[in-house]
């Protein structure tokens, strides 16, 4: 998901959340054998649908493996910050590198997970450009050796 704007809260009723739990199953579901499922027809549950994603409740994308699209490095780069930590969290979501960022508790403030093509790409996107964003004050990086779990299924509540 991209950055959250400022959206009223959509209520999600027991429908919503069956169309989500079909789509989580498998993104490429028809409307139609979802309406199925939860007792609509086609075109209601592609509005719905349309409703979730345009309240940014969902977003309906292809999960690709970095490695087989040529990035050959993945890493969690966790960030110290001095001073706001919305500015610094903005400035990561820009980067192209990066496709996650979390504003955080513990040990970093801020945590973005950076996709490079090599390690000298890797080197350069921290050192030379999340360092050098205003307010970072420090940066520990964790690569990614193996990948174990990755799941985007954890259901509706």
């Amino acid at each position: 998901m991209t950055r959250r704007q400022e959206r009223p809260a959509v209520p999600l009723d027991d429908v919503s959340k069956g169309i989500i739990e079909q789509l989580q199953q498998d993104g490429r579901r028809s409307y139609a054998a979802i309406g199925k499922v939860v007792g609509l027809s086609e075109a209601a549950v592609r509005q719905r649908v349309q409703r979730l994603v345009d309240a940014g409740v969902m977003q309906v994308v292809a999960v690709t493996d970095p490695l087989e699209l040529g990035f050959a490095r993945q890493a969690m780069v966790g960030i110290k910050v001095s001073g706001a930590l919305e500015p610094v969290a903005d400035a990561l979501a820009d980067l192209d590198e990066v496709d996650y960022v979390v504003i955080c508790a513990g040990g970093f403030d801020v945590l973005a997970e950076v996709v490079a093509e090599t390690d000298e790409h890797l080197l350069e996107t921290v050192s030379q450009r999340i360092r050098r964003i205003p307010g970072v004050a420090s940066t520990e990086t964790f690569m990614y050796l193996r990948l174990r779990k990755q799941t985007y299924s954890w259901g509706v509540r």
